[in-house]
C-alpha cells in the first residue's frame, strides 16, 4: 500500500478560493488516510451547483445539484453489512466533486461552520473512495462511526448528533 498522501486540488468556482479549499482538503483527506493507515492519491474539484449538477446527471441519471461526489479508481470488493471494507492497494484513490452553493446552504441551515461542513464532506467522500458506503443501515452505522472517529481528531462536532 502506498504510504504517501496527497491531494490535488482543482478549482472552478472562485469562491473556494476564499474559503480556502486547498487546505480544507489535504485535512480531511490526509486525516481519513492517516486513520485507516494508509496512503495514496486524491483528486479535489471545487465547483458550483451547475458543474455538479451536470455531473451528478452523467454519473447517476439524477440531473440536480448535490453536496459532494465522489469516483473510486476501483471497484471495491463487496463485504457483509457493517463491516470495514477491504482497503483499495493503490496509490490513486479517486476523485471528489464538492459544490459551494450547495455546501454554503447546508451548513447555514445546519447551524455549523462552513469550513466544518465541507471538512466532514470530504472525510464522507474520501470513506466512498476507501469502498464504504451507506446503502443499508449497517454500513451507514460503520461509515457514519468512522467520520466521527476522523472528525474528533480534527476537533470537529459529530455532525450526526441532533441539537437540542
Amino acid at each position: 500500500m502506498p504510504d504517501d498522501i496527497s491531494t490535488d486540488c482543482v478549482i472552478e468556482d472562485d469562491r473556494w478560493e476564499t474559503l480556502g479549499l486547498e487546505a480544507l482538503a489535504e485535512r480531511a483527506v490526509e486525516a481519513a488516510l492517516r486513520w485507516h493507515g494508509i496512503g495514496g492519491e486524491v483528486v479535489v474539484m471545487g465547483c458550483d451547483d451547475a458543474r455538479i449538477a451536470a455531473l451528478n446527471a452523467d454519473f447517476r441519471g439524477k440531473p440536480r445539484a448535490t453536496n459532494v461526489l465522489s469516483w473510486p479508481s476501483v471497484e471495491h470488493v463487496p463485504h457483509e453489512p457493517g463491516a470495514k471494507p477491504e482497503l483499495p492497494d493503490e496509490e490513486e484513490l479517486g476523485d471528489i466533486a464538492i459544490a459551494y452553493d450547495t455546501c454554503l446552504v447546508e451548513a447555514e441551515a445546519q447551524g455549523k461552520p462552513v469550513a466544518d461542513h465541507v471538512t466532514h464532506l470530504l472525510v464522507h467522500a474520501t470513506l466512498h473512495l476507501l469502498g464504504y458506503d451507506h446503502m443499508n443501515d449497517a454500513d451507514a452505522e460503520t461509515m457514519e462511526a468512522a467520520e466521527r472517529s476522523i472528525l474528533s481528531r480534527l476537533n470537529i462536532p459529530d455532525p450526526y448528533q441532533e441539537k437540542v
